[in-house]
């Protein structure tokens, strides 16, 4: 990309959307690693099945993947079983490290892989495909839900007529506790090729074959990421809604890449 004349390049960005283009390039340098992961995903999610038995099943399934952080996955895994929406199962997926001990609860379900892929799609996938649910909610291993989440995303899609997807305003906090701001933009797939402000921890989906996480290795230099990927992808044919109620606590590391957001 830096090859590309400046001004070519800013036309580019202004038709395409420089996420767009990114996330061409990533498909063109990273499509050997998402092979090798694919076969790797399809083994585990057989061996882990075998091991499970019959599928977990509830209206709505939370994947949460996790990976050496065994305290902050406690807290994420207690803030899914606490939410008001009983009707649930969660399926934790461990990228590889081993599991801690976790909460004891029918609904909730945890496996391991057998090695580390550094690769978050992968192992979001394998949760999505060892459940069987209506609807599919993610929650990383250092972020919280409001106990109402589940319930104002299901309210939503479940009108008549309504979304096949929706997605809550994310309050961002800091390592210390502070808040940061609120993160909260209408749906727009025009704007979003633009902006990165599509998150999956706020994410509340019907589940169909859209529904798969990118299995590109993207390291955290690798831009855009697995969640603006999912959601742009999916709503070229889904109806994907915005509730700017803040029903996420969401940990921001300064260090890393985030979309500077005023608040509301």
């Amino acid at each position: 990309m830096r090859r590309i004349a400046r001004a070519p390049w800013e036309l580019l960005k202004r038709a395409f959307g420089w996420l767009v283009l990114f996330e061409a390039r990533n498909k063109l340098l990273l499509l050997p690693t998402a092979v090798r992961l694919r076969r790797f995903e399809d083994a585990e999610t057989s061996r882990l099945a075998t091991l499970l038995g019959r599928p977990p099943y509830a209206r709505v399934a939370t994947v949460i993947a996790t990976h050496r952080r065994p305290d902050a996955l406690r807290a994420a895994v207690r803030s899914a079983l606490a939410q008001t929406v009983a009707d649930q199962v969660v399926i934790v997926v461990d990228d590889g490290a081993g599991l801690p001990e976790l909460p004891c609860d029918p609904r909730l379900f945890a496996v391991s892989l057998a090695r580390n892929t550094a690769t978050a799609g992968v192992v979001r996938n394998v949760g999505i495909r060892l459940t069987r649910s209506r609807y599919v909610a993610f929650l990383d291993d250092d972020n919280l839900w409001e106990p109402d989440h589940l319930e104002q995303a299901l309210a939503a899609l479940d009108t008549p007529g309504g979304p096949d997807a929706v997605y809550t305003a994310l309050r961002r906090v800091l390592p210390d506790g502070t808040e940061r701001d609120v993160l909260s933009v209408p749906f727009d797939r025009r704007r979003a090729a633009h902006e990165a402000f599509l998150d999956t921890n706020a994410f509340v989906a019907r589940r169909s074959r859209a529904l798969h996480f990118s299995r590109l290795r993207r390291t955290p230099e690798v831009l855009p990421r697995e969640d603006w990927e999912l959601i742009r992808r999916y709503a070229r044919r889904h109806r994907v809604r915005h509730l700017p109620r803040p029903t996420v606590r969401y940990l921001v590391n300064p260090g890393s890449f985030y979309t500077a957001w005023d608040g509301e």
